[in-house]
């Protein structure tokens, strides 16, 4: 049985109030860093991983870091099938901009993201494509292992999707906050999902 504990990154500005931030560089804030500190001791108190897996942008790696050390010094492995979401023409623009330039893709995009294009971007279906490519090169390398996988909201929520059986037009039913945690088994070509975006371990 192969282990998957998903993890999102830690916060970072653009969450508040919200933006479309995909492949936009952003450094932890501090409230990220100590996240991804509490995240590391609970991902190492609770299981023993044999790898760690980020997405290139450094708000993941950064809080990969955390964890890779926490749990005996591991290396963090770059997986490019874990980068965010590409939204193109809309990155980094509020929620609030785009429903009021754009209010017809906006509702589509809320109602039924699976036939949405971002204007020179990525679709959900090229998310799938990707994070599904990440998903089968660690099912092949660590069998039978735990293994910790960093990414972003999407791209959590595209694994969760997959690894549910659910539909792209569920997208938007999955919570992934800052430093949430999931967990699935995965034996035999099963998965079994323990756990879906678990924050206990950041009450402060």
């Amino acid at each position: 049985m192969t282990k998957l504990i998903l993890t999102r990154h830690g916060h970072v500005e653009g969450i508040v109030p919200e933006r479309f931030r995909g492949r936009m560089e952003l450094a932890l804030t501090e409230a990220g860093q100590e996240d991804a500190r509490r995240t590391a001791a609970f991902i190492a108190r609770t299981w023993t991983p044999a790898a760690v897996y980020a997405s290139p942008m450094q708000r993941c790696q950064k809080t990969a870091a955390e964890i890779a050390r926490a749990c005996g010094g591991l290396e963090v492995q770059t997986a490019e099938g874990l980068n965010d979401l590409d939204y193109g023409g809309w990155q980094w623009r509020t929620h609030e901009e785009v429903a009021a330039a754009e209010p017809e893709a906006y509702r589509l995009w809320k109602q039924a993201p699976q036939l949405v294009r971002f204007p020179q971007g990525e679709s959900l279906q090229d998310l799938v494509g990707h994070t599904a490519d990440a998903l089968r090169e660690v099912l092949a390398r660590h069998p039978d292992k735990s293994v910790v996988l960093v990414g972003h909201d999407s791209v959590n929520r595209a694994l969760l999707l997959q690894l549910l059986d659910q539909p792209l037009s569920a997208y938007g039913r999955l919570s992934q906050d800052p430093c949430g945690v999931s967990e699935v088994d995965i034996e035999h070509g099963q998965a079994k999902v323990r756990r879906i975006n678990e924050i206990g371990h950041l009450a402060r």
